[in-house]
């Protein structure tokens, strides 16, 4: 699962509007602008963070003398340090990042549900808009078969067709 830029704004409304519906929150009207960029901080954050955190792996792998490729690993490392939810723990993280900021905001009239019950509206939102990329990686690794993964060139023309590939589709991050 991985988060895009371009579906900021769709998971943001998407999920008011769930969150909305059943009744587990209540939003006046002239606030709903304040809760929106809000929930939108929340994910910006996220992707600045991974970024950062992709960055800093790269470097340190580059540092230690190891392969292009072992930067995954050292960013699971460096994420599992700092408490950040990577790949299939995406979700449940920008799930409790959301939860808390309903839960702290003072745009925010009432939050009737538990955690639970807004987690459950949640994930299926952040699931469904973060899918879109699944398929991404299968028509990559398609695309650059004859390469041996692992090795600095297959992760040089896995980068490359990724972004061919997100650019065809129109999806940018």
């Amino acid at each position: 699962m991985r988060l895009y830029s371009n579906k900021i704004s769709s998971i943001t409304e998407d999920a008011l509007d769930a969150l909305q519906k059943a009744e587990l929150i209540e939003i006046d009207p002239e606030d709903l602008p304040e809760v929106v960029l809000d929930f939108e901080s929340v994910m910006k954050e996220y992707l600045r963070v991974d970024k950062a955190l992709t960055d800093e792996a790269k470097d340190e792998a580059t540092k230690r003398g190891l392969e292009y490729g072992a930067y995954q690993k050292i960013k699971r490392d460096l994420a599992e340090k700092r408490h950040f939810g990577l790949y299939e723990d995406a979700v449940g993280y920008l799930c409790t990042q959301l939860i808390e900021t309903l839960l702290h905001t003072q745009h925010v009239e009432e939050v009737y549900g538990e955690d639970h019950e807004l987690r459950a509206v949640l994930a299926p939102i952040l699931k469904h808009h973060m899918s879109s990329g699944d398929g991404l990686d299968q028509e990559v690794r398609k695309r650059i078969k004859n390469l041996q993964e692992g090795t600095q060139d297959w992760e040089i023309r896995y980068q490359q067709e990724l972004a061919r590939v997100r650019s065809a589709r129109q999806l940018d991050n």
